[in-house]
């Protein structure tokens, strides 16, 4: 029986709440509705897109927890929330871009869906007065957000991730073109994988037609073949 008391709203973001429970080192994390993109400019509802994110991100992290990967996740509650453990995150998103799409292509020049023979890991510095921007380690360092060492268990960490999710969700045939996560440190120090992965936070294409099955159709001005695309997305990952 889940004795998990929920409590006091710790924070809010642009698409999730985070409250406090009656386990001071557990925290359970609201998926609203909201969705977002062109880091926060552009905002809408879409009803019961936070029922699915909760469940794709709630798959997805127990199949990682199940390959070693440690993780945040600890249980899914109910259709929205899931039992997590506390975390400060750490004030970077890290991106894996295995193929060549979005702000890469624009920033570089190159065209989009140019496979990368080696994943290649960005950093950008979450702060929205500055809109986000790109960094390197060095800045990471200099910011005192990360040691050096902290760094390489956290690209050690992203490239295992890869790694498992490239193929979990081939299998579905989908291909990670690319995908942004983040990290959080919790009460003993431990780097655990943290936020979500979702059609929010990743690009998909289908294997067979390349169409695109993530947050793309919204960034391009319309919203009302997400949340069909997110459900097909949850449908793959429900088949065994």
């Amino acid at each position: 029986m889940n004795c998990t008391i929920k409590k006091n709203l710790l924070s809010e973001g642009k698409t999730k709440k985070i409250y406090t429970t009656n386990n001071p080192f557990e925290v359970l994390i609201h998926h609203t509705d909201n969705i977002t993109a062109l880091n926060g400019l552009k905002k809408n509802i879409l009803q019961n897109k936070g029922v699915l994110n909760n469940e794709i991100t709630a798959l997805i992290f127990q199949f990682l927890n199940s390959c070693g990967i440690k993780t945040h996740f600890i249980q899914k509650i109910n259709n929205r929330e899931q039992l997590c453990h506390k975390v400060d995150m750490i004030a970077l998103e890290f991106v894996v871009r295995n193929i060549v799409a979005g702000s890469m292509s624009k920033r570089l020049g190159v065209k989009e869906g140019v496979h990368l023979y080696n994943p290649i890991f960005e950093i950008f510095y979450k702060n929205d007065k500055l809109k986000d921007p790109l960094i390197n380690d060095h800045h990471a360092v200099f910011l005192e957000i990360l040691s050096y060492e902290e760094l390489r268990i956290i690209y050690s960490m992203t490239s295992k991730i890869n790694h498992f999710i490239k193929k979990y969700f081939l299998d579905k045939n989908i291909i990670l073109v690319d995908f942004k996560i983040e990290f959080g440190k919790n009460y003993k120090n431990e780097i655990l994988l943290s936020d979500e992965i979702s059609p929010d936070t990743c690009r998909f294409w289908d294997k067979e037609t390349m169409k695109k099955l993530d947050k793309d159709s919204f960034r391009m001005g319309s919203k009302e073949k997400v949340f069909d695309i997110y459900m097909d997305i949850l449908k793959r990952l429900n088949v065994s």
